[in-house]
Parts: structure tokens; C-alpha cells; sequence
């Protein structure tokens, strides 16, 4: 099972070496972290994304609310919450004819032409992860030289109802 987990820290040097500290003692795996500034400058907020059983997941986010430096920990999967993940794909370009199709695949996608080269086009998207995956699969035929992910960020939404399971999930 996936969780999300929204952490509330205060900005201290070593906080992120606690967390992840926590995660790596006991041989779990962080799918993906991103950290960040809050509104308030002296809060970061970290969305810690990792695949478990339920048993593991629970014991985690006891041991993070008893982290000095955690605020808040939130289970995000647990609510209805909104998520996005932004990613740069650099393409090799072999011809006049990939670049058209390359640069119509972005369109499709909603992601954008973010540099135009001789030999690569680096495409720029912003979504859900689903999405971010099905155009990775969609440029893969043209040959992907690079790629940087940030990795998902999420909040909770104003509506707090458990949200209903998606096809993403089950995958």
C-alpha cells in the first residue's frame, strides 16, 4: 500500500537527516520526498511518499510525532487531498518529423516546450502522477537522454472526506 504523509517541521539544519534516518532504520524505502517552505518561514513541510503494509506505516508516523523537531504528521491518503509532481524530460531528436511528433505528444499533454535544441527538445510538465508516467511512456520511442522528477508535493483539500479509491491506487 502507498501512503502520503504530510510533515509540518520546524526549519532546522539535521531535520531531514532525522526523518529520513527514521525511514532507513528500519529498511523502508521513500518512493519520493520533496521539502519546502511554508507560509511561515521557520515551518517546512515535507511529503513523504512510501509503499508498506499498514502495520509499518503506522509504527512510521508514531515515531515522527515523537520527533522533536515534527509538528504535525498527516496521513494524506486518508483524506481527499490534492497532488502534483513536476517533471523535465530531455528527448533526442532524430529528425524533423520526431521533433513535430515530440512537440505535438507536449501539447496533447499539457506539458510545455521548456528548450529547443539541435539534437533534444526538453519537455516540461506539471501533474498528477499518473500523467507524468503516461507521457515518460509516450516519449520513450523517441529516446530519452535525461530525466529530472521533483517528486510528489500534496495538501490537503478543503473538502476532508476520504476520497474514493482511483485506478492509480489499485496499480
Amino acid at each position: 500500500m502507498k501512503k502520503t504523509i504530510s510533515v509540518l517541521v520546524e526549519n532546522h539544519p539535521g531535520v531531514l537527516a532525522r526523518i529520513s534516518g527514521l525511514f532507513s532504520a528500519r529498511g523502508f524505502n521513500i518512493d519520493s520526498l520533496a521539502v519546502g517552505e511554508t507560509e511561515d518561514p521557520t515551518v517546512s513541510r515535507m511529503t513523504i511518499v512510501a509503499e508498506g503494509d499498514e502495520r509499518t506505516l503506522e509504527q512510521i508516523k508514531k515515531q515522527l510525532n515523537k520527533l522533536i523537531d515534527v509538528i504535525t504528521v498527516t496521513d494524506l491518503t486518508q483524506t481527499k487531498f490534492i497532488d502534483r509532481e513536476l517533471i523535465l524530460i530531455k528527448v533526442g531528436v532524430a529528425s524533423s518529423k520526431d521533433r513535430a511528433q515530440i512537440i505535438e505528444i507536449a501539447g496533447t499533454m499539457r506539458a510545455n516546450v521548456a528548450d529547443l535544441g539541435i539534437h533534444t527538445i526538453t519537455i516540461e510538465a506539471v501533474g498528477e502522477t499518473s500523467r507524468i508516467d503516461k507521457l515518460i511512456e509516450l516519449l520513450r520511442q523517441f529516446g530519452i537522454k535525461e530525466i529530472v522528477r521533483t517528486g510528489k508535493i500534496a495538501m490537503e483539500s478543503e473538502s476532508k472526506e476520504k476520497p474514493k479509491t482511483t485506478k492509480e491506487e489499485e496499480e
